[in-house]
């Protein structure tokens, strides 16, 4: 039991971790004007990614 609990908690660690820097780089980069063309529907399917990256690396990590 207290390993799923510290595996539920690297995983959910990792992906805010992830997350957190993809979206800052996200915003800071549409805020300068450099990738306003993306579409907003773009920005989120990377949020996603990077919400599966954390969850795989979270699982790796744990191994």
């Amino acid at each position: 039991m207290r390993s799923n609990s510290n595996l539920a908690v690297m995983i959910v660690l990792n992906i805010v971790g992830v997350m957190l820097v993809m979206g800052a780089i996200i915003l800071v980069l549409r805020g300068l004007g450099w990738i306003n063309q993306i579409p907003e529907y773009v920005v989120w399917a990377l949020l996603l990614l990077a919400l599966g990256i954390g969850i795989l690396g979270g699982i790796r990590t744990a191994r």
